[in-house]
């Protein structure tokens, strides 16, 4: 029987602590702090995301009631409510955002060689955005309508490995579009986008930095056909075109050629026109990626479901800032476990095993492997019968 560490602190060996030291130190985010080092603050975050704690009432009481075992995790001071809850509500969230930005690093290296369906040597992002809504008379800060607040959470997903590489929170009003300004084009990739970022002017940015993209088409854009290419309808694609803008303005943001292939979708019934600057890849290849689109929507549902972010432990713009770059930051850190230990199990089975056994001195891989539970006298009679005599 294993007597060593507990699984929270095996967990932790996957954190890159020097580099949580530079981010912290970035900041100044333990300047003059006497109790509850940004360290702490981080280990207390992560675990109310690991045990599904709701509120910080709970997170306290259940990491009291594990007072003899903090110490071996890093958390060295008693943790009290109020300290938390200030460390939330005062301290710079860039400091938990930089340090994602590590693990993300990380993460991609580990998952670059991974399948994601489509035998492709580029790399492939997903690129959306989901709205948190926040109650307008306790989230003032969040602007979005007259009647309610929310956050938004602009994400570009790497497809191999469904791994984050860019994540931007803003204020629910922001626009998808306006995150185009933020991105830095990698050359050779590919952007899959939906038609809410169909802007000529950031295209062309993308098409200067020799990135590729594919998005879909809005019903009013206006587009002029120079020549068609010979199409295999059978496979869905209805026409492959080379086409230009007709309005000046968009004539004059994107002065290059254009690529629109019509494609009719048998599972929805639905008939699509995608637009790419892309003309190498086939047809349907083009109309494969688009729908490859959709692993990020799973991804938003996945950490909505899974993850703590939609009830906060503070109402202040740092504390909920905090506790979503802390969230992004444990789904990577695990997924990096995974990988590194060649987990067979699902993100969610291993969420799921770690939120019961944190605190028990058992090997993760035992904690993950199903026999480990299997009654080693499972063979034979051994069930009393209280009615003998």
């Amino acid at each position: 029987m294993h007597q060593g560490r507990i699984v929270f602190s095996q967990l932790l060996d996957f954190l890159p602590k020097k580099s949580f030291r530079t981010c912290v130190n970035r900041y100044g985010g333990n300047y003059r702090i006497r109790s509850l080092t940004c360290y702490e603050q981080f280990l207390c975050m992560a675990f109310a995301q690991l045990t599904y704690r709701e509120i910080l009432r709970d997170t306290v009481l259940c990491l009291r009631a594990m007072h003899n075992k903090l110490h071996h995790i890093g958390i060295q001071n008693k943790v009290a409510k109020s300290t938390l809850a200030d460390a939330n509500e005062k301290r710079d969230w860039r400091i938990y955002c930089d340090f994602a930005q590590v693990l993300i690093g990380q993460a991609r290296k580990l998952y670059a060689d991974d399948d994601f369906g489509l035998q492709l040597d580029e790399t492939v992002y997903a690129l959306d955005a989901s709205t948190i809504d926040l109650c307008r008379s306790v989230f003032p800060w969040a602007r979005f309508r007259s009647t309610k607040s929310g956050i938004k959470v602009h994400t570009l997903l790497d497809l191999r490995g469904n791994i984050p590489s860019f994540v931007s929170i803003t204020d629910a009003k922001v626009h998808d579009v306006n995150i185009l300004d933020e991105l830095f084009p990698e050359p050779g990739s590919i952007y899959v986008m939906d038609r809410a970022y169909l802007d000529f002017e950031r295209l062309y940015r993308l098409h200067r930095g020799l990135s590729f993209f594919i998005l879909r088409s809005k019903s009013n854009t206006q587009l002029r056909r120079l020549y068609s290419a010979p199409v295999d309808k059978s496979t869905g694609v209805i026409c492959d075109q080379t086409v230009r803008p007709v309005r000046i303005n968009s004539a004059n943001a994107y002065p290059g050629k254009l690529r629109r292939i019509k494609y009719y979708d048998l599972e929805t019934e639905k008939r699509l026109t995608f637009l790419t600057n892309h003309f190498e890849l086939e047809a349907r290849t083009v109309a494969d990626l688009y729908k490859c689109r959709w692993q990020v929507e799973l991804f938003f549902k996945w950490i909505k479901q899974h993850l703590r972010i939609k009830k906060f432990f503070g109402i202040s713009e740092p504390a909920v800032k905090t506790q979503i770059w802390i969230a992004i930051s444990v789904y990577v850190l695990v997924a990096i476990m995974k990988k590194r230990l060649k987990l067979e199990q699902s993100l969610y089975t291993i969420l799921q095993v770690l939120s019961i056994t944190i605190f028990e001195k058992t090997l993760i891989s035992w904690a993950m492997t199903g026999s480990n539970y299997n009654n080693k006298f499972a063979s034979g009679h051994i069930q009393l019968n209280l009615f003998d005599s």
